[in-house]
């Protein structure tokens, strides 16, 4: 039998990160893992030439006849039907693209088939995809993946499939836009909470929550106290959605995973106080959880269940 291998992309605000994936047995491919640092200020041409570099690395390393497509894991604004980025200066990251087509630019520079297909999806779904097909969520059915770290990222999946819209779950089956604690989830669960609120307290500024749970490991009674209300605040902002989804695993993602012996504790403990008893896992796909989410687009028959939901 031939092998289906497609890439799978991850577009992060700074990098991009590619891999080959054999679609059939879920393996990785040795050595084709690429990843480039991007200025995500730069010109449309740098931006496309760095994704296009990187995606080069990873098509290099397979047979190219066993090629299926190439799946990305895209933040948004975006139109992920149809490969358009909507990018805007208010976003942040990556305004030169504002409007193009990126399938038209990205198989022009790759000289990739006109039947080749270039598929996207939202860069937290792509995570909760990989959690639940081959990771820490395989072998449950209903499952909320979070991604954690510049954004507060989510993904509601029942039985395999992202849900988007249902009562069980918010509009656009999304967290970071629900009001909480006077502003948005996304300011309370994201790497700027941490930031601005050790600055606050302590007038130093640490750059990221690397740092700050550096701090919080040597004793700093400050830290500690953040990382005690991160998760106890999570808790209390995730237990009318873990009830009314019956979530049945709770996947955690992102950077600020690499603190969850500090904040842990304190989100299980509001869960349990709230009759949740939910299983918590850290990813262990870790940084290819997106890159392989994105990847399962190529195969057709789960396209087909997803694609309206894009």
């Amino acid at each position: 039998m031939n092998r289906r291998i497609a890439i799978g992309v991850d577009i992060g605000g700074q990098h991009i990160s590619c891999t080959a994936i054999d679609i059939d047995t879920n393996e990785l491919q040795h050595n084709s893992l690429a990843d480039e640092k991007v200025d995500n200020k730069g010109s449309a041409e740098e931006i496309l030439s760095n994704w296009a570099r990187a995606i080069q690395i990873s098509i290099s390393s397979i047979n190219i006849d066993s090629l299926v497509g190439i799946g990305f894991a895209m933040p948004g604004p975006f139109d992920y039907t149809n490969g358009i980025a909507l990018f805007t200066k208010e976003v942040e990251k990556f305004e030169n693209l504002y409007n193009v087509n990126i399938i038209n630019e990205l198989r022009s520079r790759l000289s990739l088939p006109e039947n080749l297909p270039i598929r996207f999806i939202n860069d937290a779904t792509a995570f909760g995809i990989a959690e639940d097909w081959i990771g820490m969520a395989e072998e449950d059915s209903r499952v909320i993946a979070l991604t954690l770290g510049t954004g507060f990222g989510t993904c509601f999946i029942e039985n395999g499939i992202p849900i988007v819209e249902d009562e069980r779950v918010p509009k656009t089956g999304c967290l970071w836009y629900l009001p909480f604690n006077g502003g948005i989830a996304d300011d309370s669960f994201s790497t700027r909470w941490f930031v601005n609120n050790y600055k606050k307290r302590s007038g130093n500024f640490i750059r990221g929550v690397k740092g700050i749970s550096q701090e919080a490991r040597h004793g700093d009674g400050i830290a500690l106290q953040l990382f005690k209300e991160y998760g106890e605040n999570m808790g209390e902002f995730l237990s009318p959605w873990l009830k009314s989804f019956d979530v049945e695993c709770l996947v955690l993602g992102g950077k600020i995973c690499g603190a969850y012996d500090l904040f842990g504790r304190f989100l299980t403990d509001v869960l349990a106080a709230n009759k949740i008893y939910t299983k918590v896992c850290i990813s262990d796909l870790r940084e290819t959880a997106s890159m392989i989410g994105a990847a399962r687009l190529i195969d057709d028959n789960y396209f087909e269940k997803v694609k309206s939901l894009l």
